[in-house]
């Protein structure tokens, strides 16, 4: 059941411990500006123990070429009690007909999610919030056409009021053309060069990943490039809020038995710097304090100087 108010809406998913281990469920699609979107999630998780949530273009195979969106969107899992954290993740990202999938694999541990104390899950049903708000367009999409394709019925698989598509349906939907493989992952071409170095410097670095549902694969690669991104800032650049990310991820990758304690080590060190420029500003700003005192000191001083060497006049000694 999905609920849909402006910019926002609601999905509500029933009957939550009945549905089967591994299998993705979908809300039902709403239209938001041009398009139509859905909630995708795995409520058992996908090859790891984490409830995964991801933000989708539904009718992304109707889509023109070059039609892209700049979308600021935000994923809520609410806690159905009070005074109870709830799940949150944001971002920006163009969402196109070929990037037309953005989400989290690791949204929530399956443990955290079940806890009963935690007000997640209550009468066996998890709410979840998507606020999507498109910020730039590019190119226009007539919403009363759709292209004989993607009119084409899929076949489907209900699960309590959502579906699932059929294993065929999502290998064709995986087969983007625009895609290249390296070391088994899909990648952007973009992202080719970058992806091959991190092989070639640390060839250990997914021996022991056993994920085979290349969608997980490639969000696990892009969840590393975009930790590697992060510290290759300047310490000006990073934010705390960029710092607490690269915890999540770097956790989400060794959860998923990515190698990556030579990443680790690297983050230990930039935090490390970003302490010390923040220790560095203060001082600064300390120290640029102090002269300021000092210079009005220095100018008080020089003007009862001034005053003491004036020499008397004759009137004055008279």
């Amino acid at each position: 059941m999905a609920k849909h108010v402006g910019k926002k809406f609601t999905w509500v998913i029933k009957n939550f411990s009945s549905l089967q281990s591994g299998k993705r469920i979908y809300s039902v699609p709403v239209l938001i500006g041009d398009c139509k979107w859905r909630l995708c999630a795995y409520p058992k998780g996908n090859d790891v123990a984490y409830f995964s949530l991801f933000l989708q273009i539904a009718d992304y195979k109707s889509l023109p070429s070059g039609w892209s969106r700049n979308v600021k969107y935000r994923l809520t899992i609410l806690t159905q009690l009070r005074k109870k954290c709830r799940v949150e993740r944001e971002g920006y990202y163009w969402f196109g007909k070929v990037s037309w999938n953005r989400g989290y694999p690791f949204m929530i541990p399956l443990t955290e999610l079940h806890d009963k104390d935690a007000g997640f899950l209550v009468n066996d049903e998890l709410i979840i919030v998507a606020e999507i708000d498109v910020l730039e367009v590019i190119g226009t999409l007539d919403v009363s056409v759709i292209s004989e394709e993607s009119s084409r019925p899929l076949k489907k698989i209900k699960l309590n009021d959502d579906y699932a598509e059929s294993s065929e349906s999502l290998k064709e939907a995986l087969s983007v053309k625009e895609s290249m493989v390296v070391n088994g992952f899909q990648v952007l071409p973009s992202q080719v060069e970058s992806v091959s170095r991190i092989f070639e410097r640390h060839p250990d670095i997914v021996v022991d990943f056993r994920a085979n549902n290349q969608n997980l694969r490639t969000t696990c690669m892009n969840f590393l490039l975009s930790l590697i991104e992060t510290l290759c800032k300047s310490p000006l650049e990073l934010s705390n809020e960029d710092l607490v990310d690269a915890n999540i991820a770097l956790t989400c990758l060794k959860d998923v038995s990515f190698k990556v304690d030579w990443l680790e080590k690297k983050l230990d060190q930039v935090k490390e710097k970003k302490k010390k420029e923040l220790s560095v500003v203060a001082q600064l700003q300390e120290t640029e304090e102090n002269i300021l005192k000092l210079k009005q000191k220095f100018s008080e001083l020089e003007a009862e100087l001034s005053a003491t060497r004036t020499a008397l006049s004759f009137d004055d000694v008279v």
